[in-house]
């Protein structure tokens, strides 16, 4: 692990791979760290430079007030780069990850060589259920995180996948329960504030869409939405819930790994 000292803190991350190789970089999903693309690191890293990060407010970054914006998020990334010397990346996000790598096609294209999101849309939810969650946490503190994992199996993994790996499913949302409230909370508002319906066609990077035929977060048409308006984006959908790298695993991490060596 390593630290970029931004202005208002540190941001962690991990860099991995052969130093002459692609960057990749992996983007978490909100209440998640960056070691929930654990499965993917050591195949990909064969390929690429993988460059891992936790996004402020979330594991070991940086916990600053919020709200946050997926600008600022975006920013931060950049910044990473920046402070690494990288002048273009592939760039994988899911969830709030996804919103992050839209901001950065929308805004940053020539950054990218590459641009994966994966169970995302172009708007996540209503102001409402932000609001009280953001609410819920601000006033339950500790507590009402560890509420937020357990209500989050259902949402993230199937019933299926639960049965099968209770111990990855654990792992995955325990991530969750040890994320700062505050960071949580910030976080949720800039997940409430992005909507990018009207400006995503401007992304005219390499992309590629994924979805979870059982993903009720950002389900499989909000992903053919993200592909209808994104020129020459592929889609492809598995048989998973909200985090489908965790669930699918090889299937996903081949079918990422054949897009971004045709890139």
């Amino acid at each position: 692990m390593a630290h970029l000292q931004l202005a208002d803190g540190v941001l962690n991350y991990q860099l991995q791979g052969p130093a002459d190789a692609p960057v990749l970089v992996l983007s978490n999903s909100l209440g998640t760290d960056l070691g929930m693309w654990d499965a993917q690191v050591a195949v990909w890293c064969e390929h690429f430079r993988v460059l891992r990060y936790d996004t402020r407010g979330h594991g070991q970054s940086l916990v600053t007030e919020g709200p946050y914006s997926i600008a600022q998020l975006g920013a931060d990334v950049l910044a990473l780069l920046d402070a690494l010397d990288i002048p273009k990346a592939h760039f994988v996000g899911l969830s709030m990850g996804g919103l992050i790598g839209q901001w950065l096609g929308i805004n940053a294209g020539d950054r990218l060589l590459s641009l994966t999101l994966c169970n995302t849309a172009a708007l996540i939810g209503s102001a409402q259920v932000w609001n009280d969650r953001i609410d819920a946490v601000l006033a339950g503190g500790q507590a009402a995180m560890l509420n937020l994992r357990d209500g989050s199996l259902a949402r993230w993994f199937t019933p299926g996948f639960v049965e099968a790996e209770p111990a990855g499913a654990q792992r995955i949302t325990q991530m969750l329960a040890s994320t700062s409230p505050e960071g949580y909370a910030a976080n949720c508002a800039a997940v409430r504030d992005a909507d990018y319906r009207e400006q995503v066609q401007q992304i005219q990077v390499p992309t590629l869409i994924v979805a979870g035929t059982h993903d009720v977060v950002t389900t499989p048409e909000h992903g053919r939405f993200l592909q209808a308006h994104i020129d020459g984006a592929q889609f492809v959908e598995f048989a998973a819930a909200h985090l489908s790298n965790v669930e699918t695993g090889a299937p996903f991490t081949r079918r990422v790994l054949d897009f971004l060596q045709a890139c």
